[in-house]
């Protein structure tokens, strides 16, 4: 029987926990597993010593070296995995004077790829939580400081007043209109019909806004909202102006249609920015939204959502209480994170957008130590977090910020308003600990699994919340070059992270202990993964043409001893992604994405990185597109892979592919017609041209434009030409 640990508040239990049944069965295998990497360095290190020639012998070490590292960061994730299980229902009987205030933190940066109507459904979202809706503040952080997204919000406070006491009135569970109005759930009764109505006409104005580029004044209905808008002078550029803080919604003075409940205050920030100040990107932006709240609510628990991450489940704050309100561990408990998942998936996930192991299985495996990372959406915060470790306080420079001040005055005040607007400056972070041991912290593209790394080595705990009903559901990308220069743009990041002073290797196993480092050390060198797929991407497929073994033979014991490491790794791979729900086509489509990845993503992450330290290169944020394109999507839903029209970045994996097919036609020919062995070679040839079919595809037999660029493939062919021949004179 798996044991069960109980918290409760006042004798009612709120949240339960028990290790996951594999624990003991992968504890036992990853004593058998690091015998036989033990004896693979061992074979390694004799083979060196007695090598004809040492270069290639070095690199299998390398890669082996590298494929072993990972495998041991994985494995500490492995250890003590838990899963966890809220009873929301028993919190609800408490008072409504028991609920704490909420704060929540959504953030946009660009209306085009990032369009307004998508952050709109976002906050409505959250807005009509089954929560007391007065206690709710919402603060949407516009980076981009677009008139656009602002003329959207105030179009969304309107429809709320009709929005919220419909969703609470009939329990209605989705609660993003634009999700509502096209699911099963729909009811096209009278009053649906005409909030239907309502929400497209809102949608007509808010994208004829967006395509015209500017907020026309006859859709300015209020002389307050139309002094707002003349902030967006000649002068104003999205990298130079004033802050911007509207308070489009009042708690305390704005009630629904019916008249019956308080709305929640809706508040738009943009920050002051100028060319000469630092923007640290999205933790900058967050930072502001943290000092910018604190000065008006200054609510004890925090939720940060992307733009595109509405909420799917009405009572996600109440799961989250469970945890954070339990007095048995919320003086050490800060933040609960929940995993992010995705709308628009397509049936067998061929770009692994669901990130299951990132998402699901890593977390688990953190929770079952000291808790999750962040990950920079569907998180709340006990907002003490952000202020220095549980221990102390923080308090020179926050005195008028403090976690604990308690607000007593209105939203709109001149007092309150001021102080926002000084807050929400761009040179009120110069000369203070902000970024660095208060609020989100900077140092790394990765700002949020950078903070939430650098909180836990404080000391702070965390909570990974799994419900059955999804809490948040986010857009997928559905072009494969969208996705990997987000994942490169990830994985300089957590590089940054790798190799800072806070580097788990170092740092983080005097903080948070070894199989918890261990555990954070996994993604911070993704970068690292190139090495191992370039090295057996290549070198024994170019060995193959010039009859060369770089394997043991079947005859030889080392033989099997590769087979066990091969198939023992990937066979628990599958078990980890089975176990949490996942099906046997997501996992392979999910490994063939991780190979895809490290020969595109990790491997110019990589390089890019070691040209920044070089001052060589530099890189910025880019971010990603939410836009929709008919013929992507419909592409996207036959799972015909979108290579995208113009970009190199897929020359090595192409390159790599070409080489493979050509191995294993010529490795076939050698075993057949001159019964040369070289069994591991084919092994590894043949799994990868089955993992490359679809590049295979796209050179052979597809005309449209989501093919593989020609050039990029003529490119590929020359290279491969060019390694062949260097592999003669490499083996011979």
């Amino acid at each position: 029987m798996e044991s069960h640990i109980k918290h409760s508040v006042g004798g009612s239990t709120l949240h339960t926990y028990h290790p996951c049944r594999r624990n003991v069965p992968y504890r036992i295998y990853a004593v058998i597993h690091i015998c036989g990497i033990v004896a693979l360095m061992y074979h390694h290190a004799h083979s060196l010593v007695t090598a004809d020639k040492p270069l290639i012998t070095s690199l299998l070490l390398l890669a082996d070296v590298v494929l072993a590292f990972m495998w041991a960061t994985s494995a500490a994730l492995r250890f003590n995995p838990v899963h966890r299980s809220e009873y929301p229902e028993r919190y609800v009987a408490k008072p409504v004077e028991d609920f704490p205030k909420l704060d929540v933190f959504i953030c946009t940066a660009d209306p085009y790829k990032e369009p307004p109507m998508i952050v709109v459904n976002t906050a409505l979202s959250v807005m009509a939580y089954d929560y007391p809706s007065d206690k709710i503040s919402v603060y949407i952080s516009d980076d981009g400081g677009s008139s656009l997204t602002l003329f959207a919000l105030m179009e969304a406070a309107k429809f709320s007043k009709h929005w919220l006491p419909f969703c609470k009135g009939n329990n209605i569970q989705d609660r993003s209109p634009e999700i509502y109005f096209s699911s099963k759930s729909y009811s096209a009764s009278g009053e649906a019909q005409n909030l239907k109505i309502m929400y497209k006409d809102m949608k007509n104005r808010v994208e004829h806004v967006v395509e015209s580029g500017k907020v026309e004044a006859e859709f300015i209905t209020c002389n307050e909202s139309r002094g707002v808008f003349d902030l967006w002078s000649d002068k104003f550029t999205r990298h130079d102006h004033p802050s911007i803080i509207q308070v489009l919604q009042n708690s305390e003075t704005d009630m629904d249609v019916t008249n019956e409940f308080k709305m929640p205050n809706l508040i738009y920030v943009s920050r002051e920015k100028s060319k000469v100040s630092p923007h640290h990107f999205k933790a900058g932006a967050l930072n502001t939204l943290l000092r910018v709240s604190a000065a008006i609510t200054n609510s004890p628990i925090i939720l940060t959502l992307d733009c595109d991450m509405y909420s799917n489940d009405p009572v996600t704050p109440v799961r989250a209480l469970c945890y954070l309100t339990d007095p048995k561990i919320k003086s050490g408990l800060g933040f609960v994170q929940f995993p992010q998942r995705f709308q628009g998936v397509s049936k067998n996930d061929i770009y692994a957008c669901e990130y299951k192991r990132l998402f699901v299985i890593n977390m688990i495996g953190f929770d079952g130590l000291m808790g999750p990372n962040y990950h920079g959406t569907g998180c709340f915060f006990n907002r003490r977090v952000f202020f220095g470790p549980p221990s102390n306080l923080i308090l020179p420079e926050i005195n008028e910020l403090r976690p604990d001040r308690i607000i007593d005055k209105s939203v709109k005040t001149q007092e309150v308003l001021a102080l926002a607007h000084k807050v929400a400056g761009c040179n009120y972070e110069q000369n203070t600990n902000w970024g660095s041991k208060i609020g989100f912290r900077y140092g790394s593209l990765v700002e949020d699994y950078y903070s939430g790394y650098r909180f836990q080595c404080e000391g702070w705990r965390s909570v990974f919340c799994t419900p059955k009903r999804a809490a948040f559901y986010g857009d997928v990308p559905k072009s494969l070059t969208d996705i990997v220069n987000q994942q490169k743009r990830w994985c300089i990041g957590l590089l940054e992270m790798a190799f800072s002073r806070y580097s788990p290797i170092t740092y983080g196993i005097k903080s948070i202990g070894l199989l918890m480092a261990a555990g954070y050390c996994q993604n911070p060198f993704w970068g690292f993964w190139s090495i191992p797929l370039i090295v057996y991407g290549l070198l024994p497929q170019l060995s193959l043409f010039c009859g060369v073994s770089v394997f043991p033979k079947t005859s030889d014991p080392w033989f099997w001893l590769y087979i066990f490491l091969f198939f023992g790794a990937y066979t628990q791979d599958l078990l980890d992604f089975v176990f949490e729900g996942g099906s046997y086509r997501r996992w392979w489509n999910d490994q063939r994405m991780w190979l895809i990845r490290g020969l595109t993503s990790f491997l110019f992450a990589l390089i890019e990185f070691t040209l920044k330290n070089l001052n060589l290169s530099t890189f910025g944020f880019n971010v990603t597109s939410k836009t929709d394109d008919e013929e992507l999507n419909k592409r996207y839903e036959q799972e015909v892979f979108h290579f995208g029209s113009s970009s190199y970045m897929f020359l090595p994996v192409t390159t790599v592919a070409i080489v493979n097919l050509l191995a294993l036609v010529w490795g076939l020919y050698c075993l057949l017609a001159r019964r040369e062995e070289c069994v591991l070679e084919l092994m590894l040839a043949s799994f990868a041209v089955v993992n490359y079919l679809p590049i295979y595809e796209s050179i052979i037999s597809r005309k449209d434009d989501g093919k593989i660029p020609n050039m990029v493939c003529f490119l590929a062919g020359t290279v491969t030409f060019a390694l062949i021949v260097s592999g003669y004179f490499l083996f011979t």
